[in-house]
């Protein structure tokens, strides 16, 4: 197999023997990726003094050509799609290892690229959602902001959030092409960034029930600690990188979660079926016409130049929707 590894200093493509499987690995011959914001913050951790360089890459579609003893949902041939593991080797490569608790079978109704842009999104956003701040169909009735909705979490969350609950929408992006965006998604209501208590007043808007943060929490959690409707809960993605003051949430019984999708593959957790079942799941979703996959740009073929224009890409932080990668 050839991979495209990051020493410290730069990516590096080297071929090297394809691993087997065993256990409840799948082995996967990769045919398109995409790459995300994780992408570039574990690229930023590798240290060049570091023995070994690092495979990155956390969004895969492709086809499965071996598989391990204790494996019983697929078989070589069937196509798939997953995000994978962070602390195991990524999908910039021509061939993967992947547990197949957090792989699905890719939707019936795209093409490989198409469906490499929604693994990490997807989980994302639905484990934010129905896991994190745990809604269900109560929550008909209640109202959800998105801070930063144009990404490929946003994207996907707008869709989920409106088809499987029904809630009020109200999405945050600073450009028009941003904003017109989060409109196609479905989006009910769309905001700038900026002073977002002043526009929920002129817009008329009820205090959110639940918040879902995609932009940097540092920027944002007073302004979400005095949105919030009381008993309410807010969900966060990117680290903190000061400390927060959480008895500004004390007064309303307000919560505050955080969202890591690598969470349950990097613990073995006991419901790491749950990514599997969230994938199959948005793949039906998929095909059946209720959600929309949210590729936005595609670069070819999957080499040294692509990856390292689509990390530049990522860092300039204004993406919309999804960037896949693919040799098709």
């Amino acid at each position: 197999m050839q991979s495209i590894a990051f020493n410290g200093t730069e990516f590096i493509q080297s071929d090297q023997d394809t691993p087997l499987p065993k256990g409840f690995d799948l082995l996967v011959e990769i045919r398109a990726i995409s790459v995300n914001p994780i992408d570039t913050k574990v690229r930023q951790t590798i240290d060049s003094k570091d023995t070994t360089a690092k495979i990155l890459g956390y969004d895969a579609s492709g086809v499965v050509v071996a598989v391990g003893e204790k494996v019983t949902q697929f078989k070589p041939t069937d196509q798939v799609f997953y995000a994978g593991d962070v602390t195991r080797d990524g999908s910039n490569a021509t061939h993967q290892l992947v547990d197949e608790r957090i792989v699905g079978h890719k939707p019936k109704s795209l093409d490989f690229k198409h469906s490499a842009a929604l693994p990490l999104t997807a989980i994302t956003a639905w484990e934010s959602l129905f896991d994190r701040l745990r809604l269900n169909q109560n929550d008909k009735d209640k109202t959800l902001l998105l801070i930063g909705a144009a990404g490929g979490v946003g994207s996907i969350a707008i869709q989920l959030a409106k088809k499987v609950i029904g809630l009020k929408v109200v999405a945050t992006a600073s450009r028009t092409k941003s904003q017109d965006w989060c409109k196609k998604m479905g989006a009910d209501v769309v905001l700038d960034h900026k002073d977002l208590p002043s526009q929920f007043e002129e817009n008329n808007l009820t205090a959110p029930d639940f918040i879902l943060c995609m932009g940097h929490p540092d920027a944002y959690f007073e302004t979400m600690a005095e949105l919030i409707a009381p008993q309410g809960l807010i969900c966060a993605l990117p680290s903190a990188g000061r400390d927060y003051d959480l008895n500004l949430l004390k007064n309303k019984s307000a919560g505050f979660v955080w969202e890591f999708m690598f969470t349950r593959p990097m613990f073995k957790t006991h419901d790491i079926i749950k990514q599997q079942e969230i994938l199959e799941e948005i793949a039906s979703m998929v095909d059946a016409g209720e959600i929309q996959t949210t590729l936005k740009q595609i670069l070819s073929p999957i080499n040294i130049d692509n990856i390292n224009r689509a990390h530049e890409l990522i860092e300039k932080g204004s993406m919309i929707g999804k960037m896949v990668i693919t040799n098709e």
